[in-house]
């Protein structure tokens, strides 16, 4: 672990004390210092009203307010303390379905429980070392997934024939943490 992140600032929000303690216990011993916590959404904005983190990790499935909830306030409203905040996503759902779900809310990364420390050191190295550009588009305001400079193939950038098209993915398909890494990071 090349990367030294002990400056970096994180808030951790999950709803279960155990999750909480065992992410904080992972970040110290990556060097991290400063380390704060919220048990669900809405406490993690008035955390972030005090202090702001470099990074949020956040579960997904919380009450009252859940962690795609929390991503949508980041990315989207006038009073959002930095919409450009990145986000890693962790939570028990893989499902393709719930993995672009996050994405197209605004997620930078997405980890799979039970999470290792390798895996969130790996999401932490990409956000810290390949910082993605942000992008408005439409209703989307979030971290651009256009990673890669693939040149035009055709009639359709993405390099996709008309039978490929016809393809569509089982959006019930669970996904592995690579296959996610692979669609979040593409390069």
């Amino acid at each position: 672990m090349g990367l030294r992140i002990e400056g970096v600032t994180f808030l951790v929000v999950d709803d279960s004390d155990h999750m909480r303690r065992l992410v904080r216990r992972v970040l110290q011993n990556m060097g991290v210092k400063i380390i704060w916590e919220a048990r669900d959404g809405a406490e993690a904005i008035t955390e972030m009203r005090q202090e702001l983190p470099d990074i949020l990790i956040t579960d997904w499935l919380m009450s009252p307010m859940d962690g795609l909830q929390l991503t949508q306030y980041i990315r989207k409203s006038e009073s959002s303390p930095n919409r450009f905040l990145p986000i890693i996503m962790m939570t028990g759902f893989a499902e393709r379905q719930k993995v672009f779900q996050a994405r197209d809310k605004g997620v930078t990364e997405f980890l799979v429980k039970p999470l290792s420390a390798s895996s969130l050191f790996s999401r932490i190295q990409t956000i810290v070392e390949k910082p993605r550009p942000f992008v408005h588009i439409g209703d989307f305001f979030g971290p651009d997934r256009r990673r890669r400079k693939d040149e035009f193939a055709g009639e359709d950038r993405r390099g996709m024939t008309s039978s490929k098209k016809k393809e569509r993915p089982n959006l019930h398909e669970i996904m592995s943490q690579t296959d996610i890494n692979n669609l979040f990071n593409p390069d």
